[in-house]
C-alpha cells in the first residue's frame, strides 16, 4: 500500500477560518493530498488521502502548530487516492445539531471509552447504545444491538431523542459515530438534556475496527465512508452482511445514487437490479426526463419501456 486515508478532527480555536482555509488549501496542493477539510472558529475536521510521504508531511506540519498538537489520526492504508480533488472550506460549525445554543465539546462532552470498554458496554444489558449517524449509514453496517434513530441527517437527531426520551432517560447511554466528531457534540447535548450517565466511543468506529484486541468484533456489515471507497470493512473476526437490496431484500453492500438528479437518494442494490430499474429508486425517478442512468447508457425508448415493467405499480417506491 503506497497511499493512506487520514480521518481526523480537533476542537480548538481558529481565529480567522477563511484565511486559514486559503493557506491550508495551498499547502495541501503543494504536497499533493486530496480530500475534504472543514475549518471553523471551533476547530478542524477532515478526511484526506495521499502518499505515505505526503500524509507524513501533513501530520508533521499539524503537530508543529500548537492549536493542532496531539490530533488523533485514524489511518487506513489504501492503494490509491480516495478523493478526486482537495477542498478546504470555512464553515460556521464543523458538525451541526441545529441548536439555538450550541454545545462546546471542550466544556461538555460524554466520557470517552476505548474499544475494549466500548465492547463491554455493547454486552451490558443495562446500557443503551445509540448510533449517532444517518439511517443510510446504519443500514449498511452497525454495532450489534445498537439503536437506529430514524433520521436522514445529524441535525435531526436531537428532536428524535426528545420524541423518544422516555426509552433512554433512566439508562446508561453510549453513543458512536464514524470518527468521533459527531459524538463529541451529541454526548454533550445529552448531558445538557439531563441524561446522567453518557459515554462515547473514542476515535469512533474507525478506531474500533483498527484496534488489535477487539478487531471490530460485534460490528455487523460495513462502515459507510464519505469518499470514493463508499464503504470499508470493520469486523475482522466474524463478518456478517446485513445490508439489503432496495428491490428484492437480498444481502447487498453496494450503494448507488438514484439516477434522478433531483432525488439522488443513496440505496443498496446489485448491478443487475440497478440496470433493471434504470438506476432509480422508484418509478417516478425512473421516468424522470433527466435520468442519468438512461443518458449514460444510451437506453432506447423501447428498452426503457421494457425495464419500467420491473416496477410492480406506477409511482411505486420499493423499500426492502
Amino acid at each position: 500500500m503506497t497511499y493512506r486515508v487520514l480521518l481526523f478532527y480537533k476542537y480548538t480555536t481558529i481565529e480567522d477560518p477563511e484565511s486559514f482555509a486559503k493557506e491550508h488549501l495551498a499547502f495541501g496542493k503543494e504536497i499533493g493530498i486530496k480530500g475534504r477539510i472543514l475549518v471553523a472558529n471551533e476547530g478542524i475536521n477532515g478526511t484526506l488521502s495521499g502518499t505515505v510521504e505526503a500524509t507524513d508531511r501533513y501530520m508533521e506540519k499539524m503537530e508543529a502548530d500548537p492549536r493542532f498538537k496531539g490530533i488523533f489520526y485514524k489511518i487506513d492504508e489504501v492503494e490509491e487516492h480516495a478523493f478526486k480533488k482537495l477542498f478546504v472550506r470555512p464553515r460556521k460549525e464543523l458538525v451541526s445539531l441545529n441548536l439555538e445554543d450550541d454545545i462546546d465539546p471542550l466544556e461538555m462532552t460524554g466520557k470517552y471509552l476505548d474499544p475494549k470498554a466500548f465492547k463491554e458496554a455493547l454486552l451490558d444489558e443495562d446500557t443503551v447504545v445509540i448510533d449517532a449517524r444517518n439511517d443510510y449509514e446504519y443500514d449498511l453496517g452497525h454495532f450489534r444491538g445498537a439503536v437506529r434513530p430514524d433520521i436522514r441527517s445529524f441535525r435531526e437527531l436531537p428532536q428524535w431523542i426528545i420524541d423518544n426520551k422516555e426509552k433512554f432517560m433512566d439508562k446508561k447511554v453510549v453513543t458512536y459515530c464514524t470518527g468521533g466528531i459527531r459524538c463529541e457534540k451529541f454526548s454533550g447535548w445529552l448531558l445538557r438534556e439531563g441524561f446522567e450517565d453518557v459515554a462515547q466511543l473514542h476515535g469512533g468506529i474507525f478506531a474500533y475496527g483498527n484496534d488489535p484486541e477487539v478487531q471490530g468484533e460485534l460490528w455487523d456489515g460495513k462502515m459507510y465512508v464519505f469518499d470514493e471507497r463508499i464503504s470499508v470493512e470493520i469486523n475482522h473476526v466474524d463478518k456478517k452482511v446485513i445490508g439489503r437490496d432496495w428491490f428484492d431484500g437480498t444481502p447487498c453492500e453496494r450503494y448507488v445514487n438514484c439516477a434522478n438528479p433531483e432525488c439522488n437518494r443513496q440505496f443498496l442494490t446489485s448491478e443487475e437490479n440497478q440496470a433493471a430499474h434504470l438506476g432509480a429508486c422508484s418509478y417516478d425517478c425512473a421516468i424522470h426526463e433527466h435520468n442519468r442512468y438512461v443518458e449514460q447508457h444510451g437506453i432506447t425508448e423501447a428498452e426503457k419501456a421494457e425495464r419500467l415493467k420491473n416496477f410492480a405499480t406506477k409511482n411505486e417506491t420499493v423499500t426492502a
